[in-house]
């Protein structure tokens, strides 16, 4: 969640790193600073509550100019946010440290060093890392021999880097359990928690991996392993267009990543589709094998992974037969779980370092699956590596806390393994992957109808502008549509709303139906289109506002209290992923009517790298 940026060069590295920073915002922040070992020989740092603007605008008020550097935007675990609260943390004024992650023997490192006299001036786990790095220090002078030392006393998750003024020639990083990448220049070396902080200074980066520490000087970086090996890693060019990054003629990032949508899933689908089936070998070389043998899945994942998961389980038994348990990962990594033979672990994640999904699946390499699979947007994250499968999602950098593109992405990737394990199994109906094949081939041209509904769903989120709550509804495989329609109004307008079963309304939920909540639904044409109509009635019935996106032929029409936009018609099966579309598009335009900030919602982080 936090980003780490840090450089060692022969020029002024100070705007390199507020540069980093900006590229990080997306991580989610509430706090920035950076500490430069200056031109005059000192360690000196800025810091400050809020955006990297802020921190920007304190740096040009006094400046810092140096060769060594780290920064820092920090999403507070321990301590409000605050600026004494805020990275980069000192030891005394030669020693300092930021960190990503959770340090959990922090409250009992901390008495032992306040018992060593160690005064500390924040209340963060942070800190007790730099004194304790700082009294290692008095017995391991080198600064890697140290750090190497200090780690071994720490337990929880960190990537860290380490500056000191008395080795001002170079740059420390240690990585257990929270991602590090270096880039790799000419004469000069950075280190960030992204590759895409690092964007503007290099297209060549080497991944630390689990337990990793490095020294990174100017003109070398040398690695060592969990057991204090000195290990090479491998250097990557990095090829994604630096566009990327930025929003082009878009007013925020999510818009740009919903307008996406069709390019991606296109690129999701190449090299994964033969003329009538789909290409097994895309998820690995073993994957025939393995698959032959899955009897049940178990998905994992969290929040907008999730709900594509709960999609899938529908796809999984509707069509390949394969009974499927979707769980978040968060209570399955807490619970006895009993596994039934044979069982497929599926986890989801955007980032592959989402921390419960990733501890998740740890847990349940002691458990007896199968086997695992990845489903994930980052080829090189710790999720791709520990898994035995891995079905990479295309979607490319996600830059706006709302997932979009890597939503419908991982759908299309799920279709993708329903399909594949149909197929090798058998137990696909005669017909079935042939026309959803040539149906994936359509979908990219059926998003870009649904995202030319864009105009009429800007003029429908005026319906919202005074309203503080929502239902959203749907049935079947719509169901989770509307779960992840729900958290896009909340998370990027802050209007609460709660999705589901259009069954259950005589459940509970019709009770608080009235003229002031309006009633999202999503009506796709299929065997469950007249239940739900007739759901529909029950909702007017008592004065409610529907808000309908409904099949070009569902025969649905506008009416007093009722407000219908046709989408484009699409076999059912894929029907999860164009209706989303629209879901997408009006918390978007609600949130800009309300004046959110879209693209950095409050309390809110991108990568969930912490419990």
């Amino acid at each position: 969640m936090c980003g780490i940026v840090g450089a060692v060069a022969e020029r002024n590295i100070t705007t390199i790193l507020i540069e980093g920073l900006k590229r990080l915002e997306y991580r989610g922040y509430d706090s920035a600073g950076l500490a430069v070992f200056t031109q005059q020989g000192n360690l000196e740092r800025r810091r400050r509550i809020g955006k990297v603007s802020e921190l920007e605008t304190a740096v040009a008020a006094e400046p810092l100019a140096g060769n060594l550097g780290i920064a820092h935007t920090r999403w507070a675990t321990h301590g409000a946010p605050t600026e004494h609260n805020a990275h980069p943390h000192f030891s005394g004024h030669e020693l300092a440290v930021v960190h990503n992650g959770i340090i959990e023997n922090h409250e009992e490192l901390r008495e032992k060093l306040k018992g060593l006299g160690y005064s500390f001036s924040s209340e963060t786990d942070t800190e007790v890392i730099v004194h304790l790095l700082d009294h290692t220090l008095k017995t391991l002078p080198d600064l890697a021999d140290a750090l190497k030392a200090a780690v071994k006393q720490l337990h929880g998750a960190y990537g860290l880097a380490v500056i000191s003024a008395k080795q001002p020639d170079r740059l420390l990083a240690a990585r257990s359990g929270s991602p590090l990448v270096i880039g790799l220049g000419h004469g000069e070396n950075f280190l960030a928690s992204d590759q895409l902080a690092l964007r503007q200074v290099t297209d060549r980066f080497m991944y630390l991996e689990e337990g990793d520490i490095a020294e990174i000087r100017r003109d070398q970086v040398t690695i060592w392993d969990v057991a204090g090996t000195q290990v090479q890693r491998e250097t990557v060019q990095y090829h994604e267009g630096a566009e990327a990054a930025d929003k082009g003629a878009y007013r925020h990032f999510m818009l740009k990543e919903i307008h996406e949508q069709p390019t991606v899933v296109q690129r999701t689908l190449e090299g994964r589709l033969g003329k009538d089936h789909v290409m097994v070998q895309a998820f690995g070389p073993q994957a025939a094998e393995l698959f032959a043998k899955v009897r049940n899945v178990q998905i994992v994942a969290c929040g907008t992974s999730y709900h594509a998961g709960m999609v899938a389980r529908y796809w999984l038994e509707s069509l390949a037969g394969i009974p499927c348990q979707v769980e978040v990962a968060s209570e399955f990594r807490y619970r006895k779980v009993v596994v039934q033979p044979d069982t497929l672990f599926v986890s989801i994640s955007q980032s592959g370092e989402t921390a419960d999904t990733l501890a998740a699946l740890r847990n349940a390499k002691e458990l007896g699956f199968l086997g695992s699979l990845a489903i994930c947007n980052v080829g090189i994250s710790s999720l791709v590596r520990e898994s035995d499968l891995t079905l990479l999602t295309q979607a490319g950098p996600e830059i706006g806390v709302a997932s979009t593109k890597a939503f419908t992405t991982q759908l299309v990737s799920l279709m993708l393994l329903t399909l594949s394990l149909g197929q090798v199994r058998g137990t696909l109906a005669a017909g079935v992957e042939a026309e959803l094949v040539e149906e994936l081939r359509r979908l990219p041209t059926r998003l870009g109808e649904a995202l030319a509904m864009d105009a009429i769903v800007e003029k429908t989120a005026e319906l919202f502008a005074d309203k503080h709550h929502t239902l959203f509804l749907g049935r079947g495989a719509q169901f989770p549509v509307a779960m992840e329609g729900a958290l896009k109004l909340k998370e990027i307008s802050y209007i609460h709303a709660e999705a589901y079963p259009a069954g259950e309304l005589k459940h509970g939920p019709l009770a608080l139906v009235d003229s002031d909540m309006p009633v999202v639904t999503v009506a796709p044409n299929n065997e469950l289109l007249e239940k739900l109509k007739s759901n529909l009635q029950e909702v007017r019935a008592r004065g409610g506002e529907l808000i309908v996106f409904a099949d070009e032929a569902a025969g649905m029409s506008n009416g007093e209290g009722t407000h219908v936009i046709a989408v484009p018609h699409i076999i059912d099966a894929l029907a999860p992923i164009l209706y989303t579309i629209p879901l997408q598009l009006l918390s978007y335009y609600v949130a800009v009517l309300k004046g959110t900030d879209v693209d950095q919602p409050r309390n809110l982080a991108k990568s969930v790298t912490v419990e």
